[in-house]
């Protein structure tokens, strides 16, 4: 199958070599000439630019869009659009707000799928989990290429109609928001408890048979592992928060009691009252949430001054 990647981020990269390694035709584009030349050495063809790309592509172009959700994502599809039509697919594998990809889908010549994306930078390696809503007939036709970037056939499903994918990838993280309150509350007892503990060696015996064993659970033991059991310099701050917030806004809308969820979001506003680094004293749940960030998605670490 011949594809055109657009965003060559981590994320995109690693689309790029899962779908290369899987013998797929990429065609990669980033405004990053770097990034075109590291997917280039991966198998990709380079693209200049957007034009470039789709002059590559064949009659019928099948488009994954790895760019940042919001203006970055229709400031693409304006340029693609006028040589888009609804044989063509395009893919936003990116975080956007559901209604905005319903908008987009309605607006656009082209079939478009919304494909919510889990799996952060260890996808490189195991691949990833891919929420996709849109239009059936296209979902089969890409079903290849999702088998490549996912885990396989079980990593990827249709969730229902354009929208539902980002929809799915929505609570899917204001979940991730609350288990990651949940390591965190119960890791700063231990911290402040009865014994002194190696949260460590505590985190790998639950991680071997325990009912609360994960993945998250396991990015709590890395972590303790590189910072220290007492987290070192670790602040807390926990940044992003918008999908957390959408989960919580249609949890409103839908009046269904996300109690737990709501409470996560909070503690990640309140996690900012007093700058970039946090609370100098910290609450150590925070701590825990902010060096998670990293473990899943390499996000940065705010640190406090030492």
């Amino acid at each position: 199958m011949q594809l055109g990647v657009v965003g060559l981020g981590r994320m995109g990269q690693i689309v790029v070599d899962r779908l290369v390694a899987a013998g797929h035709d990429i065609v990669a584009f980033d405004l990053d000439a770097e990034a075109v030349a590291t997917a280039a050495d991966a198998g990709a063809t380079p693209a200049s630019s957007l034009e470039t790309l789709l002059d590559t592509l064949g009659e019928k172009k099948r488009l994954w869009l790895m760019v940042p959700a919001g203006e970055a994502v229709d400031a693409t599809l304006e340029e693609l659009e006028p040589s888009l039509t609804q044989t063509d697919i395009v893919v936003d594998g990116g975080n956007s707000y559901f209604e905005k990809s319903i908008r987009r889908a309605e607006a656009s010549d082209a079939t478009y799928l919304d494909c919510g994306t889990s799996g952060g930078p260890a996808g490189a390696e195991l691949g990833f989990s891919l929420m996709i809503g849109g239009k059936q007939w296209a979902y089969d036709e890409l079903t290849p290429a999702f088998d490549a970037i996912a885990t396989g056939p079980d990593g990827h499903d249709r969730m229902g109609p354009v929208g539902s994918g980002h929809y799915v990838k929505m609570v899917h993280n204001g979940i991730e928001y609350a288990l990651m309150q949940t390591y965190g509350e119960g890791f700063e007892l231990l911290a402040n408890g009865r014994y002194d503990l190696d949260l460590e060696a505590v985190a790998r015996t639950w991680n071997n048979g325990a009912v609360i064993r994960s993945w998250l659970l396991e990015l709590c033991e890395e972590a303790f592992r590189v910072e220290g059991v007492d987290l070192g310099n670790v602040a807390d701050y926990i940044a992003g928060g918008s999908t957390g917030t959408w989960t919580v806004q249609e949890a409103l809308e839908q009046e269904v009691p996300v109690p737990l969820i709501y409470q996560a979001l909070s503690e990640r506003f309140g996690s900012r009252a007093t700058g970039e680094t946090g609370d100098p004293e910290g609450r150590f749940s925070r701590r825990v949430a902010n060096r998670l960030r990293y473990g899943f998605g390499r996000h940065d670490v705010a640190r406090r001054e030492e």
